[in-house]
């Protein structure tokens, strides 16, 4: 039940506070937890990112206000955090289908985006399996990347895409996917696909080399084709494993993904037996 408070609470802070310059870091200091933790668990949990529902919450609200009151565009566009009518008429386009100014001139259908409800219900009663192991610290030679949390779910899977079309999949052949945000509260982190460093071998143009420090790691088999399988496992990892364990908690930025070699399946990566791990660094509570 922590992480349904968690959440209650933030989405009360939010609307409380919608109006005003509010980021995921003042969220996560006011229901506490970390920033990192509390945006990927409310991003897991709710579906979109913490900034994703600020903003579809506030264009909703500005296109009620547009309907019912008789305040100038300009006056909502910065109520809601735009500093510009043009940015606000962008957005808020993007969101109604509709400019500001055809909702006060026509009559028009505009979107509703409700504040969250929580709804308790039973799930989980399966098994997951895991382990606790501690790996000393290692350096990876990687093609690197930073990517926005918002969007990264398609992201990811388009860079390593990428990674192997230019031909870079030559020189690394992703045995790890490795997700770093050390502030864990940032709206950005680095992605890398790497590859065990070898280091009598000379870093490549394009390429570089990161080491990863000693953990004791959460380590979650995972089974199935991929993008699917692996981010279905992630989800429930800090949407139940972690917010019902008691001995553990989050220790660090860092998120390991291990590829087993898809030349080993008939179907390669899109196998249903294709086999990869998810690695969590814990610490004791």
């Amino acid at each position: 039940m922590e992480w349904m408070a968690i959440i209650g609470n933030s989405i009360q802070y939010i609307e409380e506070h919608i109006t005003e310059n509010i980021s995921a870091d003042d969220i996560a200091k006011e229901v506490g937890v970390s920033s990192f933790y509390f945006q990927k668990g409310f991003s897991m949990l709710c579906g979109f990112s913490v900034s994703e529902y600020i903003r579809n919450r506030r264009l909703a609200l500005a296109g009620n206000d547009l309907l019912i009151t008789d305040e100038k565009v300009i006056d909502i566009a910065m109520k809601y955090g735009y500093d510009s009518p043009d940015s606000f008429t962008k957005a808020f386009t993007r969101f109604h289908g509709v400019s500001p100014s055809t909702v006060r001139r026509d009559e028009v259908l505009l979107k509703t985006f409700a504040p969250l409800k929580i709804k308790i219900s039973l799930e989980g009663g399966y098994l997951m399996d895991y382990k606790i192991v501690k790996k000393e610290a290692f350096t990876v030679i990687a093609h690197v990347r930073t990517f926005s949390y918002e969007g990264s779910k398609e992201a990811i899977p388009a860079f390593w895409q990428e990674h192997f079309q230019s031909g870079k999949g030559s020189t690394v052949m992703g045995y790890y996917g490795i997700c770093i945000d050390p502030e864990r509260g940032q709206q950005d982190f680095e992605y890398m696909i790497a590859d065990p460093y070898n280091p009598q071998v000379e870093v490549p143009e394009g390429f570089v080399t990161r080491t990863i420090p000693a953990f004791d790691w959460a380590i979650f088999p995972c089974r199935g084709a991929m993008p699917d399988a692996l981010q279905e496992t992630n989800a429930k990892i800090y949407t139940e494993w972690l917010p019902a364990l008691k001995e553990y908690e989050f220790a660090a930025g860092y998120c390991v993904e291990y590829y087993d070699d898809p030349t080993k399946y008939e179907k390669g990566t899109q196998d249903e037996n294709y086999y990869t791990e998810i690695w969590i660094p814990v610490k004791k509570k």
